[in-house]
């Protein structure tokens, strides 16, 4: 007895600690020991039996004061009695709230008939389509119940039998030492059931393939990156259960002349030297047809961003739009003629006078 720990310094509290506080200490010794999660490990193996030691005599307040009073030597005494029946049932509580429950108490529940699955798409739309919002009609392909057998997998005329193995639980029970656990029926695989006479149209699957138009309603101002949700358009669910949604993943074509950066659109423009000196008005054609006049002040240099306010995208939730931004390029000529030189030359030579 000699060669033991000391209980409390097994489970890593002072000796007054509160019953919470040893439950709380050993919960987290059995979580970090435990043999599932450290196979083939002595070391773990062994301090998760002596924190379990532990824990089945300071979670019993007689046993504790008996403790507390002779040490070890209580257990020489036969004070610790009761037997590990007590105390595997009162692991069995504490574990089902982080193990998932014991064989025997709740853990045989059977599979519920699940909503269809859910399906992810992604569409692409242009720039205009997302500025004025579109519809579009998207094929929806998944996995669906098999019409044939209703999904259950069975030949027509037939149907599933319960597993022999672990009685249609899905789950069998295993017991490591004074813990139960709980584990996926091999012979099954967790369905509960096994099937005879499988059925031709899915192979005994109880899906098959299934491909569906859906027309998806994509809002004005919609951004690369969003997602819409349509409920209810995925694959329908077994023996009348609801269908899933169906996840659209936006994307967006780049455009020739515009970019797009969240509700604000940017472009570049171009005009001519004498444009640019005099000031002009260009027309700016947006990429949902709309067009604008964008007025050019005399004397604009190149590179001179010009802002037009609410001429951008519209915001997706119908509260305004975003800016317009262009960007002013001059063009300069590459060829001229002699006269065009002449007059450059007398035009400069004005400006220098000046």
């Amino acid at each position: 007895m000699s060669q033991k720990r000391d209980y409390y310094e097994v489970l890593g509290v002072q000796q007054g600690a509160s019953a919470d506080e040893i439950r709380k200490a050993y919960r987290q010794n059995a979580l970090k020991f435990h043999p599932d999660r450290n196979p083939g490990d002595a070391e773990a193996e062994a301090k998760f039996k002596e924190a379990t030691e532990a824990y089945s005599v300071l979670s019993d307040d007689q046993k504790r004061a008996q403790y507390d009073r002779f040490g070890h030597a209580a257990e020489m005494g036969g004070g610790f009695d009761g037997g590990m029946g007590d105390v595997l049932s009162q692991f069995q509580d504490m574990f089902s709230d982080f193990f998932g429950g014991f064989g025997g108490n709740g853990g045989s529940r059977r599979r519920q008939p699940e909503r269809g699955r859910d399906v992810g798409v992604e569409v692409e739309l242009t720039l205009a389509e997302a500025m004025t919002g579109c519809k579009k009609e998207i094929t929806v392909v998944g996995a669906a119940p098999c019409e044939t057998c209703a999904g259950s997998g069975a030949k027509p005329g037939t149907k599933p039998q319960p597993c022999v193995q672990c009685g249609g639980a899905g789950q069998v029970a295993t017991q490591r030492g004074f813990i139960m656990f709980q584990t996926t029926c091999p012979r099954c695989r967790g369905g509960g059931v096994v099937i005879s006479d499988k059925c031709e149209s899915c192979a005994g699957r109880g899906s098959v393939e299934r491909r569906s138009k859906v027309l998806v309603s994509f809002p004005a101002g919609i951004d690369a990156g969003q997602r819409l949700r349509v409920p209810a358009q995925g694959m329908p669910g077994v023996a009348g259960t609801a269908p899933g949604d169906l996840y659209v993943d936006v994307s967006l074509t780049p455009h020739d002349t515009f970019q797009r950066e969240g509700a604000d659109l940017a472009t570049r423009r171009e005009v001519s030297f004498a444009q640019a000196a005099l000031g002009t008005s260009i027309p700016v054609v947006l990429p949902d047809g709309s067009e604008l006049e964008v007025d050019i002040k005399a004397g604009t240099q190149p590179g001179t961003v010009l802002h037009l306010r609410g001429q951008g995208v519209r915001f997706v939730d119908g509260g305004g739009r975003g800016d317009l931004h262009v960007v002013v390029g001059v063009r300069v000529p590459t060829s001229l003629s002699r006269k065009a030189k002449k007059l450059l030359a007398e035009f400069e030579a004005e400006l220098d006078a000046k």
